[in-house]
């Protein structure tokens, strides 16, 4: 488990792939008992520590996920997150060989129909009942010779959104067999990574934004790093 950002109201934890945020049927310890017993260890509490979910990742995912340490933080957090106040940024490595791995910035829009025994989504470009609206945008930001970098802002948050859009254009994350990718990754992860994450602090209202570690991977590091490179050379 590694902190990535912590302070008197929220902590920022960077989550391997892998692991859950909650508990769930599996009956796995998930991270958010880890980080309990961090702030328990850490602050010598005799009893059990104050922390409350804002929200998930998916357990293939990795990178930010920010929990509340105090009952003021989590209703703020609850209340930012539904008005879309907290601003994500996620990494995703999709294949080169398409027609959409281009560097202008991209819109996609779909509704997507969540089919709950399968736990998978399925986009639509047009309406259907009991769709959902989806919204994200997307470009290239770093290119390999078989994989490229997509940097992906959403503009609703949607079951599987990321992975269900990028699939529907072609763009299936690396690994990530569900949604169409011919084989997974070693480690059973999917190459997406919740990157970076912006807000107002709920108590201060300062600025915070806090940008997450690379997984451990050659492949990652490669196009993160070209990534980065090219970022400095725009500025």
């Amino acid at each position: 488990m590694k902190v990535v950002y912590e302070d008197n109201h929220i902590i920022i934890i960077y989550k391997e792939s892998g692991e859950i945020v909650q508990g769930d049927k599996t009956g796995d310890r998930p991270l958010s008992e880890l980080v309990k017993d961090y702030l328990k260890e850490k602050y010598n509490k005799p009893g059990e520590a104050f922390l409350g979910v804002v929200h998930r990742l998916d357990r293939p995912v990795s990178g930010l996920v920010v929990f509340a340490k105090t009952s003021k933080a989590l209703t703020r957090l609850n209340k930012m997150f539904a008005n879309g106040e907290v601003h994500k940024t996620y990494w995703a490595i999709v294949p080169n060989s398409n027609a959409h791995i281009h560097e202008a910035p991209e819109t996609l829009t779909h509704w997507l129909v969540r089919n709950e025994k399968q736990n998978k989504s399925y986009a639509y470009d047009h309406e259907k009942p009991n769709g959902k609206k989806a919204v994200l945008r997307y470009r290239i930001i770093a290119r390999g010779d078989r994989y490229s970098l997509a940097e992906v802002t959403l503009l609703t948050g949607r079951h599987h959104q990321i992975r269900c859009q990028l699939s529907a254009v072609g763009l299936t994350i690396k690994g990530d067999l569900k949604y169409g990718a011919p084989r997974s990754n070693p480690d059973g992860s999917i190459s997406l990574l919740s990157h970076k994450v912006e807000f107002i602090h709920p108590v201060s209202k300062q600025l915070i934004s806090v940008v997450s570690p690379l997984p451990d991977d050659t492949l990652w590091s490669a196009l993160g790093t070209k990534a980065l490179e090219q970022a400095s050379e725009n500025i």
